[in-house]
């Protein structure tokens, strides 16, 4: 008698599929979370060779590097001047692209003639990887492209910011603990707070006190971006705060009113966040430093009132926080060399006092 050969029936195939089905769907967050952990990981190791450069240039030079040398080299270039990231390159086995860099040349170009100068396109285009989180995910980098000249641009980017300082920030430039915090500009006036400044000013204690932090890049040719969309913590949008106050009444109005702007506003500007790696400028801060006047994740704000309100890569009268696409806070590089993840839930007045260098705060190791 001829024997019938059994298979599968199309039930059987459909339940198999389907449990296929769920188990994938189970185990794809499963993997999203191993490679974002990974990707964390690498960003927190970035931030830890950050920290050791700067012990590095430390032991050489007795001081921390500036986060922006001007008025060096700003009479070639609109007033840019060379960022905290050329001060460490020689520190972060980078001495090939450090020796490479020209000093006597500009950033972007001259003053007088608006012409593009080349003498440092090639060290600018070039992108360190311990400058980037891999969290980030933009590719893009937010300057590119052609200049009205026709002549070509792509410089590298950055996702790691200088602690420019905390809410002393809202006292007139000099007074009341302005630029307060570790990563601050070259002394282009007098003032007692602007760089050079060693770790001995680091009052606090170098454990409480950020030095570097993450921030994500902004958007290559600068579009408009609303606040309520998803690209919002990559911009700069605009609010009102006080014109001349101190301390956290004023931190604390800015950063309401920064909150407060609807979900239709419309961002002064969208590829401020860094910029170019190799370029800085004292007031332009978006570019390579970050404020404790937000706290982390929000969005940025620039204050209306800051230099004549003209300051789309925000000012030291904004909110400026950090942020990052790490779920629920930002990886913080801290004066000791350690880094510590901030929650986005952090107290406010406890973020205040980690962005001070010698604020007199008193912060517990659990506050944070």
């Amino acid at each position: 008698m001829r024997r019938m050969k059994r298979g599968f029936t199309l039930i059987e195939l459909l339940v198999v599929i389907a449990i296929i089905a769920v188990l994938i769907a189970l185990l794809l967050p499963a993997v999203q979370a191993a490679r974002e952990a990974a990707r964390r990981s690498q960003c927190v190791n970035n931030l830890k060779q950050i920290g050791l450069g700067v012990h590095n240039y430390i032991s050489t030079y007795q001081v921390l590097p500036a986060q922006c040398w001007y008025p060096t080299g700003s009479d070639q270039s609109w007033g840019w001047s060379y960022s905290w990231h050329i001060s460490l390159l020689s520190q972060m086995e980078q001495q090939p692209l450090f020796n490479a860099f020209n000093f006597s040349a500009g950033i972007f170009g001259n003053a007088s003639g608006y012409t593009y100068q080349h003498a440092n396109d090639t060290v600018g285009a070039a992108q360190v990887a311990s400058f980037l989180c891999p969290s980030d995910g933009q590719k893009k980098k937010p300057l590119s492209g052609t200049n009205a000249l026709g002549v070509g641009f792509d410089y590298g980017t950055s996702n790691y910011v200088g602690n420019y300082g905390g809410p002393g920030q809202f006292g007139n430039a000099g007074t009341n603990g302005a630029f307060s915090g570790t990563i601050v500009p070259n002394a282009w006036y007098s003032d007692a707070n602007l760089a050079p400044i060693g770790v001995e000013s680091i009052t606090d204690g170098t454990s409480n006190t950020a030095m570097f932090s993450e921030r994500l890049v902004g958007i290559a040719g600068g579009p408009s971006v609303l606040k309520g969309s998803v690209d919002s913590k990559r911009a700069v949008f605009t609010a009102t705060g006080p014109a001349v106050n101190t301390g956290a009444t004023g931190a604390t109005t800015m950063f309401a009113n920064c909150k407060a702007l609807p979900p239709t506003t419309s961002s002064t500007r969208s590829n401020a966040s860094g910029y170019a790696w190799v370029a800085a400028y004292p007031w332009h801060l978006a570019v390579n430093a970050y404020l404790h006047n937000g706290s982390p994740n929000t969005v940025t704000c620039t204050n209306s009132v800051d230099q004549g309100g003209w300051l789309s890569f925000s000012g030291p009268l904004g909110t400026l926080p950090p942020n990052s696409n790490h779920a629920g806070g930002v990886n913080m590089g801290f004066g000791d060399g350690s880094v510590k993840f901030i929650k986005d839930s952090v107290n406010l007045q406890t973020f205040w006092g980690l962005g001070t260098r010698k604020g007199g705060e008193v912060i517990s190791a659990d506050a944070y």
